[in-house]
């Protein structure tokens, strides 16, 4: 397992237009050149680019294939609103955040990752926006934000999401799918109304075994009707007083890019399970089968399996809760030490459980020393934990945290490996070379 911080930056937005400005506008903005409108922004497009900007360019019509604005001259390709993210891919836009960069208690919605899985809307304008709650309930509704914002109470919690793959990039064999490191986690403020309150509005029927969930994000594909996502929990944790309809993200509205206008946060499971730019909840009375629901997403084997063991399609089940982690966000990896201490300080989170205790180690494992771990502010939050390690001499050390959560389930060095590359929660490590 390597942690990469100091990767090599991706290239300069300028550098990719001087080498080829109309590739460069398929592959970054999605503009697609005519004879008509050589620049015309179209789809995504439009999206990225005013979110890059941080607001709206009215006469984008008549920029030119080629073109690059100004205000963006000189900036990598981060999207605005945006601050030191790692670029996966931008078809669909994902982006994940150097644990450096997570030290903070609540995240930042400049520091929150991105996990696109289609194109996102053109329009996510809070005014017309309409969330339908249907299928097997007793009274099919059709709300407004206002509407959610004066008929259920409203709330703020700090809550973590986090992808399933999250740790996929160190799978040996590698696992297809976005090569996460470390960094498709965050724990932002988010505001919004219980899930559980409307549905309870709405009347869940007896016989309800799931939910499923439909946002407005278009497939890849620009094929009508087609949804690039739509996943779904069961019954009860849907109900879990935790999982909100949030319409706000630390204090502000929802960044395009983390669902705006609203969106569902279904914390301790996958993030898939936290639909973006949500429109339509309905509930069911079988396993919701919506796209990335079936065969092996969002699944593992439902026995340990070793390395590059061909699993059987049968023989695999749904992720639900997400296992115990840590991250230390502080040092940076690879850090030089002049003297012979150095705090350590970083995060850990638990799925639907708690964590009871973080544990550092300075000698590949041979010892631990407990560190100090605060108590998180709401359930589901993550919680910090802090230590001073002291080395006895100098050299190259490397600092290892382990998480152990409330059920007694810690972190293990190794990674249990699954075709799909999912919920690698092996210890995070980090280097420090003391002088």
């Amino acid at each position: 397992m390597t942690d990469n911080v100091t990767e090599t930056p991706p290239e300069d937005i300028l550098q990719r237009y001087e080498n080829d400005p109309e590739k460069a506008d398929l592959e970054i903005f999605g503009r697609v050149a005519n004879n008509n409108r050589r620049g015309f922004l179209r789809g995504a497009g439009l999206t990225a680019m005013g979110a890059m900007l941080g607001t709206a360019i009215p006469f984008h019509r008549n920029m030119p294939a080629g073109f690059i604005p100004e205000a963006l001259a000189g900036q990598s390709e981060a999207l605005a609103g945006k601050d030191g993210l790692t670029l996966l891919n931008d078809r669909p836009v994902n982006a994940e955040t150097p644990p450096h960069l997570l030290n903070d208690d609540v995240t930042p919605t400049t520091r929150h990752f991105i996990r696109n899985n289609g194109v996102p809307p053109e329009n996510t304008a809070a005014d017309g926006w309409k969330l339908t709650i249907d299928g097997l309930v007793n009274a099919p509704m059709t709300l407004s934000i206002a509407d959610l914002k004066s008929k259920f109470e409203v709330v703020t919690e700090r809550l973590v999401i986090e992808c399933g793959g999250n740790g996929r990039a160190a799978f040996n064999p590698p696992a297809s799918g976005n090569q996460w490191t470390l960094g498709a986690v965050a724990c932002s403020e988010w505001t919004g109304v219980r899930l559980a309150d409307v549905l309870k509005a709405a009347g869940v029927k007896d016989n309800v075994v799931y939910t499923a969930h439909v946002g407005a994000d278009a497939h890849l594909s620009g094929k009508e009707g087609k949804l690039p996502i739509s996943r779904g929990v069961p019954i009860e944790k849907a109900m879990n007083p935790h999982n909100l309809i949030a319409f706000g993200m630390n204090g502000a509205d929802l960044h395009p890019m983390n669902g705006a206008p609203l969106r569902l946060v279904v914390p301790g499971w996958p993030g898939s399970c936290s639909q973006k730019w949500l429109k339509r909840v309905y509930l069911r009375d079988i396993v919701h089968d919506g796209p990335k629901m079936t065969g092996k997403a969002y699944r593992v084997p439902a026995y340990p399996v070793e390395a590059g063991f061909k699993v059987p399609k049968g023989d695999f089940e749904i992720i639900n809760a997400m296992p115990v982690k840590s991250l230390i966000t502080t040092p940076q990896t690879k850090i030089k030490v002049s003297g012979r201490s150095l705090q350590i300080g970083g995060h850990a989170w638990a799925g639907d459980n708690t964590v009871d205790r973080v544990d550092i180690s300075i000698d590949f494992g041979a010892t631990w020393q407990k560190a100090s771990l605060s108590k998180a502010p709401n359930s589901y939050a993550w919680q910090r934990f802090e230590h001073m390690v002291k080395f006895p001499m100098a050299g190259y050390y490397e600092v290892w945290a382990r998480a152990t959560d409330d059920a007694g389930r810690s972190q293990p060095f190794g990674i249990a490996w699954n075709p799909k590359g999912y919920l690698n929660n092996s210890m995070h490590r980090v280097s420090a070379y003391v002088s």
